[in-house]
């Protein structure tokens, strides 16, 4: 098999980054408008949220939404490519200068696989911090919650939460996986942030809505310390608040997310959402390639078939049928019922290979 000649190459990959580019600005500005809609809702029912907060956070989620329907934008750009290179009969004119299909679908998938990177190594960072900004943002203008903080560091665990006499900063060292805390220090302020008290502990546990310390020595100012065989702190966390808070892999940045993972089982916390979602970027360059051919294949066979009618219809049945089960994969591999790898990667393999069965059966170089 031969290559294209380097204008051919040229012309191609301008056409379908042309469209990929255009198609994406169309789906960001129609996100961006629902969700304007939807922030202004929210922002009336607390009376307080300037209009052009509302506006940023909108804008601040564009990366994040981005990355979610950038593998339709995939699709239908290439779907509309070929529709474009059929109408105007250069398909045809390449076929017929003995150009397979492979030849000229080369520099498409390789311009996917590019954007791809794009988006892993550049566009995720970005997408990260400003995902983070915008969850910060709600939290405090939109849902009011201003009260608890998590955050988890080789370390250890640090939570900052709300108590009837002020706030207390909770540490552990490590924790299990039946939420059994070790090494545990609280320190508890007034509402003036004034220091009250110092309790630790070797072991502590959540039960019921409460921190249970064991063993725990209490230390007040101006008293001599007291041990106590238990001692409570009232919370209004559960385990799932603290996992969720800060393992949300959108939140967390693709240069930074071995690191994160390395510090997550080394305090004792599942790293498996975080694992599914590193993999799942990896493969993201291969999944937009295993696009580019399953438009490939539904363009090619309308083509022969003439059936132009449902050309538009197979395509997005496509898209959802990819995204759908890339969801679905992943929600096995979190709950540990497929290995990481394979939920991960099963999507990007799986279309991959059936778009490389489908071609080979229609083309007949």
């Amino acid at each position: 098999m031969t290559f294209l000649n380097s204008t051919l190459s040229r012309y191609l990959t301008r056409i379908y980054v042309l469209n990929f580019l255009g198609l994406l600005a169309i789906l960001l500005g129609v996100v961006y408008l629902f969700e304007t809609v939807e922030l202004l809702r929210r922002a009336g029912k607390q009376g307080d949220v300037p209009l052009s907060l509302v506006f940023g956070m909108a804008f601040l989620k564009l990366p994040d939404v981005a990355a979610t329907i950038s593998p339709f934008a995939i699709l239908f750009a290439a779907l509309y490519s070929f529709w474009q290179l059929s109408k105007r009969s250069e398909l045809v004119v390449l076929r017929c200068a003995g150009i397979s299909v492979w030849q000229f679908l080369g520099p498409i998938i390789l311009s996917a696989m590019a954007i791809g990177v794009i988006m892993v190594t550049i566009m995720n960072p970005i997408s990260a911090a400003m995902f983070t900004q915008y969850s910060a943002l709600e939290r405090v203008h939109l849902r009011k919650e201003q009260g608890n903080v998590i955050a988890v560091f080789k370390q250890g665990l640090w939570l900052r939460q709300e108590t009837d006499k002020g706030y207390a900063i909770f540490h552990a060292d490590n924790i299990s996986p039946d939420w059994r805390l070790r090494g545990v220090t609280v320190l508890s302020f007034d509402k003036e942030n004034r220091f009250q008290e110092r309790m630790d502990a070797p072991m502590a546990m959540l039960q019921s809505g409460n921190w249970v310390l064991h063993d725990a020595f209490l230390n007040i100012p101006g008293y001599p310390a007291k041990k106590s065989t238990s001692a409570t702190l009232r919370t209004d966390l559960t385990p799932k608040d603290i996992e969720e808070s800060f393992s949300s892999p959108k939140s967390m940045g693709f240069w930074s997310m071995t690191s994160f993972i390395e510090t997550l089982d080394a305090t004792g916390f599942d790293s498996t959402r975080v694992r599914i979602h590193f993999q799942s970027l990896l493969s993201q360059p291969f999944l937009y390639a295993a696009m580019v051919l399953l438009a490939a294949c539904v363009a090619l066979r309308q083509q022969r078939q003439g059936q132009t009618l449902i050309f538009l219809v197979i395509g997005v049945m496509t898209g959802f049928i990819v995204f759908i089960m890339s969801n679905f994969l992943q929600v096995l591999g979190a709950s540990h019922q497929l290995p990481v790898f394979l939920s991960a990667w099963s999507p990007a393999m799986i279309f991959t290979l059936l778009g490389t069965a489908v071609l080979l059966t229609l083309e007949d170089g």
